[in-house]
């Protein structure tokens, strides 16, 4: 075997094994195997962001996608917004992205939209840019022959939907007199929306309300946490999954 192989063979078991501390009781040889392919076909790391595991399903994220294209040497990308589908009134808003692969290429076509029907709550006021970058991540999926969806290209969660089986325990909150979410389903939106661990969130969680459990934590400290988590996945993601893969990390040394 070359030494480029055996290096490539390096990262692959080394992003399996990361997942595995990620998502303890979620990940089977099967989706092991699907990690493995994604990782050598499009050289996607589990590290960096790339690839999320939501509800036992495999999610490329949009930094994911602009790496890849990056390493591909993409000559470029044209977004237009398709005014016949956007409505200001509304806030409904429509994006064409087409990707051009080469100076010869003819273009990957994909198409975006994005309402307050259908993006977390979390991200209400910026269903522009929310359209923009699902536009983007589906030509980039065409243009490169990424089989699975984007973290970005999933709506909220339903209004009636049992939270993530990770969360239900975290401590029960009253609905807002102003009809807002509740603090656990603002976190499970969340964790969502941003393709996170539930259960390394609420490690976090813990540290950050200086608390044993979540569950001891205040009213107070958990939406001040839920600020705190949403502002850092927006501001760099990246670093987000870095903060949190310490907890996994800390749980398999113990």
């Amino acid at each position: 075997m070359s030494q480029k192989a055996n290096t490539r063979a390096r990262a692959v078991l080394r992003d399996i094994r990361l997942a595995k501390q990620l998502w303890p009781k979620q990940i089977s040889k099967v989706l092991a195997l699907q990690l493995g392919g994604l990782i050598e076909r499009h050289g996607l790391c589990v590290f960096a962001g790339d690839i999320q595991l939501l509800n036992g399903k495999w999610y490329v994220t949009h930094s994911g996608l602009l790496g890849l294209a990056i390493r591909h040497r993409c000559r470029g990308i044209r977004i237009r917004p398709v005014l016949e589908l956007c409505d200001k009134s509304t806030e409904r808003w429509a994006f064409k992205a087409t990707v051009f692969k080469s100076n010869t290429c003819r273009g990957f076509v994909g198409y975006g939209d994005a309402d307050p029907s259908n993006v977390s709550p979390l991200v209400r006021g910026a269903e522009m840019r929310m359209a923009e970058t699902r536009a983007v991540n589906r030509a980039l999926r065409k243009a490169y022959g990424i089989g699975i969806c984007s973290v970005e290209e999933i709506g909220s969660l339903p209004g009636r939907s049992q939270p993530e089986p990770n969360v239900r325990k975290l401590p029960p909150q009253p609905v807002n007199g102003n009809g807002e979410p509740r603090l656990r389903d603002q976190l499970c939106l969340l964790i969502r929306q941003h393709g996170l661990d539930a259960s390394l969130v609420k490690q976090y969680a813990a540290e950050f309300c200086s608390t044993k459990n979540l569950r001891q934590a205040s009213r107070e400290q958990v939406a001040t946490f839920i600020k705190h988590i949403a502002e850092f996945a927006t501001r760099d993601r990246e670093a987000l999954l870095v903060k949190l893969s310490t907890f996994a990390q800390q749980a398999g040394a113990a």
